[in-house]
């Protein structure tokens, strides 16, 4: 049914636990796994010398993220790839979801942290309402 899932990993402990259903959902249903890091790019310091530095250093991160993950996965004998992107968390979700035709997307989440996330929404919320396939969320 899930033959290529979606794992949207932010390095927080609420990802770490949806790793653990990835595992075991990516096993039984013999699916390749895209995991994806997204990453913000800082405006606030666009114009200052360390701007081009503190860009590498996200992506440096970033790749380390998806790279242990990877690495973990195919150890536990599951296809994975990993992919990387800077942008807005939701909206770059939901676009790679379509790229790379996958039927479902697996996400941690911890609710809303603020007022903003309650009125507008958080990441995995917005996922939840505008994904094209199944989201799983794991609390």
């Amino acid at each position: 049914m899930f033959r290529r899932i979606l794992f949207a990993h932010n390095a927080t402990p609420a990802a770490e636990r949806a790793l653990l259903y990835l595992e075991h959902l990516a096993r039984l249903e013999s699916a390749e796994v895209v995991v994806l890091h997204v990453y913000q790019l800082p405006e606030r310091y666009l114009a200052t010398q360390g701007y081009a530095p503190l860009v590498e250093q996200l992506e440096l991160v970033a790749q380390e993220v998806v790279n242990d993950t990877v690495e973990y996965l195919q150890k536990a004998g599951i296809s994975a790839l990993g992919i990387i992107h800077a942008g807005a968390p939701a909206r770059t979700i939901l676009e790679t979801a379509q790229e790379e035709k996958v039927s479902l997307i697996v996400l941690g989440t911890r609710g809303p942290s603020s007022m903003t996330d309650i009125l507008l929404g958080d990441v995995s919320t917005e996922v939840l309402r505008h994904a094209s396939c199944p989201v799983f969320l794991v609390p």
